[in-house]
């Protein structure tokens, strides 16, 4: 692949922690650049042999023990970076790590930035721009089919097939070049022929089913944001601690418990809900309780779906109508009816004009299972056939913008330089996933939210 521009890629040696801080058994140090054969002598007091796990004391400056571990080279290419890695392997303290770490500067490397191992990776070509990404969500996973969806980006899932519509495009883009010079009538005749339309058709059909799985790739990776509203003692926090299988909130009888933002996420068939507890919204002089409820319409301005929390006792009343009218028209709402064990109605589901509605008790966990549902309904959830693999915002944005012009291009197929063009537009957009024609800014975007050492 032909990548980014690289000027303010250094080729000097990096070096960083790459196990997580703190005290553990095993922390290692990882270093990479051009030809790190002498710099293992220095710091091991022999040069390892390639790919293989070599026990040594880590010396200082002065040939004194650091500490004793293994040692691990691995030359270029064949490493993660591209480039000659080395990897010490010692104990985890602090530290020892620190002193190891201040020995490889000593020698001449520098401290890694965020994510740099893995943007060397990337800028020698060892992965492109969705795994290196996957990398990274693959560390931030947060539920298993997080991770099992991110590793499917990671061995290349996600790239394939990207870079199998760009090949369509490219062989579509071959026959319209081929007719350019071609008189207007023969070169449509010609393109007609060969059924371009058709093909056109095929790439459609196959984008629009990668953008399905992006989407649910989308949801895996990012989840929702739930605000639970209401009235003081309702029940926001008991359906908080029902949704999350545990009293992560203080739950009482006194109006007003709830004085600040409570967040949990819960995972719901493995897809992460970022669950957020509020101030309960009523007027009040406390001006403790004023501040929270200043918290909670700013996490209201912030969330995807809002969960306007009543008890079924009582129904919507005033003080209910006068929370729906302030919520932010575009904002998502489902109506739960709580406390269906002291009204005595049954669970259920229903849906009227656009308005969902769940009948439940968080206390005794009747109908939460139909708001589990509702949820994932709402955030578009398919199910795990559907995902096969994790994808983000831009990623989404890209395959939007191909689909697009692909959707032009089939308007405008007897008109070949627009056609063209359209095709070559959606062809680029694509490979922005890949990296492929990536801006040096969103690349340090990218890469600066890695952590150190990967």
């Amino acid at each position: 692949m032909s990548g980014p521009s690289t000027d303010f890629y250094l080729k000097d040696t990096i070096a960083a922690v790459a196990t997580a801080p703190g005290r553990g058994g095993v922390g290692i140090v990882r270093v990479s650049g051009p030809d790190l054969s002498q710099f293992a002598k220095k710091i091991c007091g022999k040069s390892p042999s390639p790919r293989k796990a070599h026990y040594c004391e880590f010396q200082d400056s002065a040939g004194n023990a650091i500490d004793a571990g293994l040692a691990l080279h691995f030359p270029a290419p064949n490493s993660f970076t591209g480039e000659d890695v080395l990897e010490l392997q010692g104990h985890g303290g602090p530290v020892i790590l620190k002193m190891l770490l201040a020995r490889c500067v000593e020698l001449g490397a520098r401290i890694a930035k965020p994510g740099e191992f893995t943007q060397r990776a990337f800028l020698n070509n060892k992965i492109d721009l969705a795994q290196a990404e996957s990398v990274a969500d693959l560390i931030d996973a947060q539920s298993e089919a997080a991770v099992r969806l991110a590793f499917q980006s990671l061995r290349g899932e996600f790239s394939r097939r990207i870079n199998a519509l760009q090949d369509q495009l490219i062989e579509i883009r071959a026959l319209i070049e081929a007719t350019l010079d071609f008189p207007e009538e023969e070169g449509v005749d010609f393109i007609d022929s060969l059924n371009a339309k058709g093909r056109l058709s095929v790439v459609r059909e196959h984008l629009s089913q990668v953008q399905r799985s992006a989407r649910q790739g989308s949801i895996v990776r990012e989840g929702m944001r739930i605000v639970l509203i209401g009235q003081p003692n309702v029940g926001k926090s008991s359906l908080l601690n029902a949704l999350a299988g545990d009293d992560v909130a203080i739950v009482t009888d006194i109006a007003g418990t709830t004085r600040d933002i409570v967040r949990e996420t819960v995972l719901v068939d493995g897809i992460p809900l970022h669950v957020i507890d509020t101030a309960g919204l009523r007027s009040t002089e406390d001006p403790i309780e004023r501040i929270g409820i200043e918290r909670t319409w700013a996490a209201i301005n912030k969330a995807d779906m809002a969960l306007i929390i009543v008890d079924s006792q009582h129904g919507l009343g005033a003080q209910e109508h006068q929370i729906l009218a302030a919520l932010p028209m575009q904002l998502p709402r489902i109506l739960v009816h709580n406390k269906i064990d002291v009204s005595g109605e049954l669970p259920r589901l229903q849906s009227d004009a656009g308005q969902t509605e769940v009948y439940l008790s968080a206390r005794e966990g009747l109908g939460v299972d139909l708001l589990r549902q509702s949820l994932l309904n709402a955030v578009g959830w398919a199910g795990g056939e559907e995902a096969k693999f994790l994808a983000r915002e831009r990623h989404l944005a890209a395959i939007g913008v191909a689909s697009r012009h692909l959707d032009i291009a089939a308007t405008c197929w007897q008109q070949l330089e627009l056609f063209a063009e359209e095709l070559r537009l959606a062809q680029q957009a694509l490979s922005e996933i890949t990296g492929e024609f990536t801006a040096d800014d969103l690349l340090g975007e990218i890469f600066g939210r890695f952590c150190i050492g990967k």
